[in-house]
């Protein structure tokens, strides 16, 4: 979480103010490595995800990141928590209008247009780093990773997540970008790729918004 005093040296002198970039892809995408492809810290975007604090805590507790101690009545509580925590730190970030990179799987369309609009309300702009796979691909690296989900959920959960590309496409037209990270693809070419247009998109801050303009007027010291 921001400290205050980097709240206070943040804000309009931020790289990428007022842009928010939705991360999606299933279990297995490779969402983490694609972060790292791309930067997108480096360029002064925040990182919103639950899973390191909800990780951690599994951990202070005792439990494993196994299916069953998620399902748990613990297990549960700690998530909640960590989703709290993260909801914390995007209600910061976005009170200094600071950039945006917000982690999810794709699945749920309706939550990622609410989030979208609101922030679009705000004077954001939007863009989407889609980081697709095939489902072998998913169900190979799902199997591999310490905090693993059944094959059938993994399964269910990509073909939800196929189904939004399309409404996705729709949502955030030039600035939906699609990453292959399947196993053989360039990962890294598209990563590249795709920090490239992020960097020069997230330099644009979009002043041409009254509700941008007047926000970075009223903090200008007087």
């Amino acid at each position: 979480m921001l400290s205050f005093d980097d709240y206070l040296n943040e804000g309009i002198n931020d790289p990428s103010i007022f842009k928010a970039v939705f991360l999606a892809g299933g279990p297995g995408s490779g969402k983490s490595f694609m972060v790292g492809q791309t930067a997108l810290t480096s360029l002064g975007f925040k990182l919103i995800n639950s899973d390191p604090a909800f990780e951690l805590a599994l951990s202070k507790a005792g439990l494993s990141p196994s299916p069953d101690d998620i399902a748990s009545p613990k297990g549960q509580e700690l998530r909640g928590k960590a989703k709290a925590l993260a909801g914390k730190q995007m209600d910061l970030a976005i009170d200094g209008r600071l950039g945006l990179v917000i982690d999810g799987t794709g699945k749920d369309f309706g939550k990622i247009k609410q989030q979208a609009d609101a922030l679009r309300a705000l004077g954001y702009s939007i863009a989407m780093i889609f980081v697709n796979t095939d489902l072998e691909t998913a169900l190979s690296r799902n199997a591999a990773r310490s905090r693993s989900l059944p094959d059938s959920m993994v399964t269910s959960m990509w073909q939800e997540v196929q189904k939004n590309i399309g409404k996705f496409q729709n949502l955030f037209a030039s600035t939906f970008i699609i990453v292959d990270n399947s196993e053989g693809a360039n990962a890294k070419g598209a990563g590249l790729a795709a920090y490239k247009k992020i960097k020069a998109w997230a330099k644009k801050v979009p002043i041409e918004n009254p509700k941008v303009k007047q926000w970075i007027d009223q903090q200008r010291p007087k």
